[in-house]
């Protein structure tokens, strides 16, 4: 049941629903570029900070590199990389970090949900279907922002993780935590390479979303539209393709 078409999925035997967050509950190029104007109207101002920006680009680049790897302590252990590498104070890396990619994104998120995630999220506890959220960074704020609630938020710097995807813990362990076996969930990701290949290793059946423009967007509604999944959820009987 592993693959990028919804008409595969066999959504009787679907019990909870894991998102992915960034890119997947939301463009992610609309936040960047939104981004990226706050923080050149923040640096054009403060050239003798232009580092910071630096900062945050090396930041991503380790954790990227680093992809599926753990260690004992993820949350610090994610700082120390930047640090080690180019020589930067990390306390000054996590204050960098925390306002910029925690903090400041969070007030453009609203406007960058993608259309028809929260109808979906608002289906899906309406008949009883449990909502995970797995990501690589922490979502609680981010879920706030965009009026999203999950039965469980997982991070992959959680103590109980400390492993980036592709490796399977984080999802293993949502699904654990969940009360589900992971084939009796689905995993919905961005990513083919990080949450398709995470799905994959955990046995678990999984959706990559289609990307198109924010104003094309609609593959959460053509989610709901499925005659499969809106006939199950809806308790009639399945159209036929």
């Amino acid at each position: 049941m592993q693959g990028e078409k919804n008409n595969i999925i066999d959504w009787k035997g679907v019990k909870a629903i894991i998102f992915d967050v960034d890119g997947t509950l939301y463009d992610q190029s609309k936040l960047r570029k939104k981004m990226l104007a706050a923080l050149l109207s923040y640096y054009v101002l403060r050239p003798w900070r232009l580092k910071e920006m630096l900062m945050l680009s090396y930041f991503r680049e380790e954790r990227e590199r680093r992809a599926g790897q753990g260690v004992a302590d993820l949350e610090n252990a994610q700082y120390l990389w930047c640090a080690e590498e180019k020589g930067y104070p990390v306390a000054e890396i996590r204050r960098i970090v925390e306002r910029w990619i925690f903090q400041h994104p969070v007030r453009y998120l609203a406007g960058c949900t993608y259309p028809g995630t929260q109808d979906l999220f608002r289906l899906l506890r309406q008949k009883g279907i449990k909502i995970g959220i797995y990501s690589d960074y922490k979502a609680h704020e981010k879920l706030k922002a965009m009026n999203l609630e999950a039965d469980l938020v997982v991070c992959s710097t959680d103590p109980e993780v400390n492993q980036l995807k592709p490796n399977p813990k984080g999802l293993l362990y949502a699904a654990n935590q969940l009360g589900f076996a992971p084939e009796d969930c689905l995993f919905i990701g961005d990513r083919q390479e990080m949450d398709g290949d995470c799905a994959i290793r955990a046995h678990m059946p999984y959706l990559i979303i289609d990307k198109k423009p924010f104003s094309q967007f609609d593959f959460y509604q053509q989610l709901i539209n499925n005659s499969k999944l809106s006939s199950y959820l809806y308790g009639a009987q399945p159209a036929s393709f």
